[in-house]
């Protein structure tokens, strides 16, 4: 399917352990389309992850990085307050774009993931935007558009400790409390989500039932 670069504003650049997001606002607006239920929503607030616990990494030929998380309602209130705030008001800041590319798609839902690709070594490194397969219940998903977030994103390079980002738009219909296969360009990664972000997922439910049963100042 063709991919179509969407213009869009810019993300400072992060480090390159961790995603570039943008600061805070003061309010976040409703979960995009494609979320969970509110009904059905851990209460917010009350996890402790970091945005790495939720991410997948892989590294890449040619001395880049690339990382993916995922913009989930339901995994991200998983995240410590102020990282849930951060990543939501990313989200919510482009849901103009967002709606629109559903509408154009006619998406009853849609999945959005945060990619980043990090420059790791000396001199330039280039990589693929459109490389990106997402393998769930046996179905390959791949982005239906790319909304980029940093300057440059399409010139497709990557200086050292450069990072580029984008969110990706895929089709909502993927499960991710099931097994996930991610590949980015010749890079394939099976067992991190199922073997390491699931497991460390389902913990930290448990954990935000637990602190939500206790009652405010509890």
């Amino acid at each position: 399917m063709r991919i179509r670069l969407l213009l869009a504003g810019v993300v400072a650049a992060g480090c390159a352990s961790a995603p570039a997001v943008l600061p805070p606002t003061t309010a976040a607006p409703p979960a995009a389309r494609g979320d969970t239920a509110d009904a059905t929503l851990l209460p917010a607030g009350l996890g402790t992850l970091r945005q790495q616990d939720l991410a997948v990494r892989l590294p890449l030929v040619g001395g880049a990085t690339a990382q993916l998380l995922p913009l989930d309602e339901s995994f991200l209130r998983l995240l410590a307050p102020d990282s849930y705030r951060t990543l939501r008001d990313l989200r919510a800041s482009r849901r103009v774009a967002l709606d629109s590319i559903a509408q154009r798609f006619r998406l009853p839902r849609y999945s959005i993931w945060y990619v980043s690709f990090f420059g790791q070594e000396q001199g330039e490194a280039r990589f693929s935007p459109f490389e990106v397969i997402l393998t769930n219940g046996g179905r390959e998903f791949r982005p239906l558009e790319i909304v980029p977030l940093s300057p440059g994103f399409g010139e497709q390079r990557l200086r050292q400790r450069d990072v580029k980002a984008a969110l990706y738009v895929f089709d909502g219909s993927m499960d991710l409390n099931q097994p996930l296969e991610v590949s980015v360009e010749s890079a394939r990664d099976a067992t991190s989500w199922s073997a390491v972000v699931l497991p460390r997922v389902e913990r930290e439910r448990a954990l935000v039932r637990s602190r939500a049963s206790r009652g405010p100042g509890r």
